[in-house]
């Protein structure tokens, strides 16, 4: 029997199958697993935006100072972010988001107005949201894609430039995955797993992929889904988009 904090895992990744795609390892591997291995922890948390504190509470239990706390943040809300613009949410992952709390905050706000929205919304309604929105017939209503955004066309030198980046950081993308790596869910699949440990990279490689490749545009793509004409639930993670994007610009640009 698996303890809670794999069972957490599994359930936000969407299954052993992808979070075992996400991780790099094969799937009979996190079958064979009662609980998270304690040198797999940092790789899940990035992986999954589930806190390395509720996946190993033995280990990190209360053991994490406020520098942990602001990167384990961090971790989770470009996991989360990945996750919901990936895939259209499913019952299970609706009802963890309806458990979000927030502070007075505009970002502790948007946390708790999307929470209430993920407890009323239907897994079918948001998943048509999520077909028109990024899917629809012949194209949706927004192209997620960081070509699109700094060109107008799909596939051009924006997203050379970012296969270029990732290179020294030993990141590239899986066979399998349908999308490339300028989509808005794999850079911020990305970003979770550099803040959380996933992926080794400095402060400063960070920065460069944070400021080369997601500054320029993705805060104009969330606030085109805050105001999208079909996003409903997706509008409050548009606004939760565009508030944390804000917050990671001022913060990189403080003087280290």
């Amino acid at each position: 029997m698996n303890d809670s904090g794999l069972d957490e895992a599994i359930r936000a990744a969407g299954g052993v199958t992808e979070l075992a795609r996400r991780i790099g390892i094969s799937q009979p591997s996190i079958s064979n697993w009662s609980r998270v291995p304690a040198e797999r922890v940092l790789s899940v948390e990035a992986a999954t935006g589930v806190a390395r504190t509720v996946l190993r509470p033995d280990l990190y239990g209360e053991q994490m100072d406020r520098h942990d706390d602001i990167d384990v943040a961090r971790t989770q809300e470009y996991a989360l972010l990945a996750v919901l613009l990936a895939r259209a949410p499913d019952a299970a992952l609706l009802k963890r988001i309806a458990t979000l709390r927030g502070d007075a905050t505009p970002l502790g706000v948007a946390h708790a107005t999307m929470a209430r929205a993920a407890d009323e919304v239907g897994v079918e309604k948001i998943a048509r949201e999520f077909f028109d929105l990024f899917i629809g017939v012949g194209r949706g209503e927004l192209l997620p894609y960081g070509s699109y955004y700094l060109t107008g066309f799909l596939n051009e030198r924006p997203l050379a430039r970012l296969r270029d980046d990732l290179v020294p950081l030993g990141i590239e993308r899986v066979e399998q995955h349908g999308e490339p790596e300028d989509h808005a869910a794999v850079l911020c699949e990305i970003m979770a797993g550099l803040t959380g440990g996933r992926f080794s990279a400095t402060v400063e490689q960070q920065q460069q992929i944070f400021e080369r490749h997601l500054a320029p545009w993705i805060g104009r793509f969330f606030a085109d889904l805050e105001a999208a004409e079909a996003a409903k639930f997706y509008h409050h993670v548009g606004v939760i988009g565009r508030l944390f994007i804000e917050i990671e610009m001022e913060a990189f640009a403080l003087p280290g």
